[in-house]
């Protein structure tokens, strides 16, 4: 039977419902038909969950895919099946392409190329503004026909606070997320890591964590005056995590995401002059990890995003100060969270789960991230205990920019299923 499978004998957790046991879990023709012990799947192809966690289907909403533009580094196809290797059924891809997707032309190419090439669910996010250049806001009813699931200019913030202004009203009126890089750029200006004690050691120049705490706040008043559903992205320092937490005691309609390298790694690590440890947000200070860390445990920060971001050898491995910003991270997001965050008993598996499932999904308003009959039939199977080690060059990824190449981790994907079809598993 097309499409359908039987995912047998796993602890099923499904946040989005509160279920948590071991069951089996049955799609028939790409949708979850139900959750329960000994189901019959008759025509059903058949995948032992035995020892393995299985859940919903992990979203990641911050991807860079890089085409169109920059094929050399990565297209649709090999981000998508790096995607899967790592436990995601969907990702989101920013607009920073060339073109750049300011438009429902360069939409509909990327969700057409999506579904021709990807073995995971693509959903684009289109540009705040024209060229992503923060000065005319972009078409953005039109890119919401088109497909597009949230607006943002990742990469580059909207300096300006009256087109920031302008985009969050005609986000509301459109009922879609707005999402910003929270960076002063003449603050940072010409920053190559965190500016701190490590930065005066190593003799780089400093980005200060004010640079992206002042765009925080800026945007959380605009989201109070705008009422619009607003979201943070790639959140790093204690400050902004407070201010997060603050806006939402007071009922303001915001949500932020933190990505794996900014709760398991610190500045220390930019001690070897590492080209691979270069990003924005830069790598913060021992006590921005322990804030954020405690922002995931208390429930201020709603998911966890990889920033997956290739660039090619060529580029990346140049002198620390040359080199672009970024880091791929589709393939170690799993295995760090349950490193840094479950095996150190900070939050519970399930905790986990809704981090990469119910949290993405309801800032976006998705209708993925469940395992409730009816819902789209993604899966992540997963374990705890099975020990391996990240060897960058078997990537599905074009490009090999990570930090964590060598790192041995507990626990990591096991099988992605799509739409009731498996699209990866585990050899």
């Amino acid at each position: 039977m097309k499409n359908s499978i039987l995912i047998t004998g796993g602890r099923v957790i499904d946040p989005a419902s509160g279920f948590d046991g071991n069951a089996d879990v049955l799609i028939r023709d790409g949708k979850i038909e139900a959750v329960g012990k000994g189901l019959n799947g008759d025509g059903c192809e058949l995948l032992d969950g035995a020892g393995s966690i299985v859940a919903p289907g992990f979203i990641d909403m911050h991807v860079h895919l890089r085409e169109p533009g920059f094929e050399h580094a990565e297209t649709i196809e090999t981000g998508a099946k790096s995607a899967a290797a790592g436990g995601f059924t969907t990702i989101c891809c920013m607009p920073n392409t060339v073109p750049v997707n300011d438009s429902a032309t360069v939409t509909s190419y990327i969700v057409q190329r999506a579904r021709e090439v990807a073995p995971v669910n693509v959903y684009p996010i289109g540009a705040i503004t024209k060229g992503s250049l923060g000065e005319e806001l972009a078409a953005i009813g039109s890119m919401r026909e088109a497909g597009i699931v949230a607006i943002s200019d990742d990469g580059r913030p909207v300096m300006n606070a009256r087109v920031m202004r302008r985009a969050m009203e005609i986000a509301r009126a459109l009922d879609i997320t707005i999402i910003n890089h929270c960076e002063d750029l003449h603050l940072s200006a010409g920053g190559d890591m965190h500016e701190g004690p490590q930065s005066v050691r190593l003799g780089l120049r400093g980005i200060p964590s004010a640079s992206e705490d002042v765009m925080v706040a800026r945007d959380l008043l605009l989201a109070e005056l705008t009422g619009a559903r607003y979201h943070v992205a790639h959140l790093s320092t204690a400050r902004s995590v407070a201010m997060v937490g603050f806006a939402r005691s007071r009922g303001l309609n915001v949500s932020c995401e933190v990505t794996p390298h900014h709760f398991a790694i610190t500045d220390d690590e930019l001690c070897t002059y590492d080209s691979n440890y270069r990003m924005k947000p830069p790598l913060r200070r021992n006590e921005d990890v322990d804030a954020v860390i405690e922002g995931i445990v208390s429930g201020v920060i709603d998911a966890i995003a990889t920033d997956h971001a290739p660039h090619a050898g060529s580029e990346k491995m140049q002198e620390f100060e040359r080199c672009p910003f970024g880091i791929t991270g589709l393939d170690t997001a799993v295995g760090l969270s349950l490193s840094e965050l479950v095996h150190k008993n900070r939050i519970p598996v399930a905790r986990m789960i809704a981090l990469f499932t119910t949290g993405p999904a309801n800032i976006l308003k998705l209708d993925r991230g469940t395992l409730e009959p009816g819902a789209p039939g993604d899966v992540t199977v997963f374990d705890l205990d099975t020990e391996w080690t990240y060897d960058v060059q078997q990537s599905f990824s074009k490009s090999r920019n990570s930090p964590f190449h060598g790192r041995r981790f507990r626990g990591g994907p096991v099988a992605t299923v799509v739409g009731g079809s498996i699209k990866w598993t585990r050899t």
